[in-house]
């Protein structure tokens, strides 16, 4: 896929979040509002491929939205982009069922490597910037992981839209 088209997500795992896990609450739903909006004019800008993580929190919000998108237009393609095949095996079930649902409605599945290794993480995210133009954030500020994939994006020169979860409070 053209690296032009292509767009890339990253953002914050529950933990990191406000609100946490409570998806009902009035921030998680601006943040998908937020999210539904900021796809859609990435569409708009041109691009037709999107690239998730398939993190915890963040993450299924923007495969999410994707899939909203692709229902309006059958041309966007959603890719999975799996740091190992055990990603979701401790998460709790109901979001091991969520994922599991979400990654068998998206067109392809990359697994980065078959096995969890310390670094299996950063290579996913380094995957999907080296393949993209754009990424979409959602990002407070403070140190980690997404912290890490906004610096390496932002020197391979990717149009960054970004919002900090404080922006929906």
């Amino acid at each position: 896929m053209s690296r032009e088209i292509t767009c890339c997500f990253t953002g914050h795992r529950p933990e990191k979040l406000p609100w946490g896990t409570q998806e009902n609450d009035p921030r998680c739903a601006a943040l998908k509002r937020w999210l539904d909006r900021v796809v859609l004019e990435a569409y708009q800008d041109g691009c037709r491929h999107f690239l998730c993580g398939m993190a915890r929190g963040s993450d299924l919000y923007f495969c999410e939205a994707v899939l909203s998108l692709r229902r309006l237009y059958p041309e966007v393609r959603l890719e999975a982009a799996v740091p190992c095949r055990t990603q979701a095996d401790n998460w709790p079930a109901e979001e091991r069922e969520r994922y599991r649902s979400l990654l068998g409605q998206c067109d392809l599945t990359t697994l980065i490597q078959e096995n969890y290794t310390a670094g299996c993480m950063m290579r996913r995210n380094r995957y999907m910037v080296e393949r993209s133009s754009r990424m979409i954030a959602v990002y407070d500020g403070l140190p980690g992981g997404t912290r890490s994939t906004l610096a390496y994006a932002l020197r391979q020169g990717l149009t960054l839209i970004q919002a900090s979860p404080a922006y929906f409070s």
